[in-house]
């Protein structure tokens, strides 16, 4: 797939949000400036060795490392347990991928999705997807900008798989429901990693996602219900792209809602449909 790179107008505008969720989240007490730490075997994202599990204070959003080997340093994620997870149940979980130039704290801290995640008894990850252009391998597995490496694409994607693996083999995790749920660059790393590995999802969440690209590709992962949010007056994810997915959606028959926001742009059509994802997350779980 083929990814829209943003004007640097809109890449302001993002920086600047993300800027003032971090400090609304240090505000209210939902940062935790601790990080925990582990250790990820270079055989793959399936089965990663880890140190013990470092202690997790639920009802918070908690920075964490890891040591990305591949990569050959430490790799943030952002991490939120809710306050009733105790280890003997299986606890949905929604892999959260962050827009350009954001990160995984502030996708956390948008507004009212902790608190949703509490009502609806989620847990909830946020890679970095290796930084924060990294596109999570939807624009192929090679490199972004100067300085990146020259397999970006391939390092982004798999930190979101090492992610996964190590927060299923620390929690009870239930392997029927594992959602994603992207913004933007996030949205449409959310689409390339559902048709990529099919197997592992119950469903998606795309606001207003950065996907160009091969539409028939969507084949191989119609099966997984999907959740989209557009705003008509977006001017950095135009909505006319996110409408052809959709059309594609129902040509295959896939399980789908559409909420297009008359009059909605880029940013705050992101926080405001939270009920209708967790509820949508909520009635679908593999078969």
């Amino acid at each position: 797939m083929k990814f829209l790179f943003f004007r640097t107008a809109g890449l302001a505008v993002l920086v600047m949000l993300g800027a003032w969720q971090v400090a609304r989240a240090a505000e209210q007490g939902t940062a935790n400036a601790d990080w925990g730490q582990a250790l990820i075997e270079p055989a793959g994202h399936e089965s990663p060795v880890t140190s013990d599990p470092p202690d997790t204070e639920t009802g918070r959003i908690l920075r964490r490392t890891y040591n990305f080997q591949e990569a050959g340093k430490e790799m943030k994620y952002a991490l939120y347990v809710p306050k009733n997870y105790d280890g003997t149940k299986d606890t949905p979980l929604i892999v959260a991928l962050h827009g350009l130039y954001s990160s995984p704290l502030q996708i956390l801290a948008y507004p009212g999705f902790t608190r949703r995640a509490e009502k609806y008894g989620f847990l909830l990850v946020a890679p970095m997807g290796y930084n924060t252009r990294g596109g999570y391998g939807s624009r192929g597995p090679a490199g972004g900008r100067r300085g990146d490496p020259e397999n970006l694409g391939e390092l982004s994607e798999k930190d979101v798989l090492n992610v996964l693996a190590l927060v299923r083999h620390e929690f009870k995790i239930d392997d029927r429901r594992i959602y994603l749920f992207g913004h933007s660059m996030g949205g449409g790393g959310s689409l390339h990693l559902a048709i990529k590995y099919p197997d592992v999802w119950a469903g998606m969440a795309l606001i207003a996602p950065a996907a160009y690209g091969v539409r028939d590709q969507l084949e191989r992962a119609k099966h997984i219900p999907a959740i989209i949010v557009q705003g008509d007056r977006d001017r950095l994810v135009r909505v006319e792209g996110t409408r052809r997915w959709v059309e594609k959606m129902k040509e295959l028959n896939m399980d789908h809602r559409y909420i297009e926001v008359k009059g909605g742009g880029h940013i705050f059509v992101a926080f405001k449909y939270f009920d209708e994802i967790f509820s949508f997350f909520n009635n679908h779980r593999k078969i």
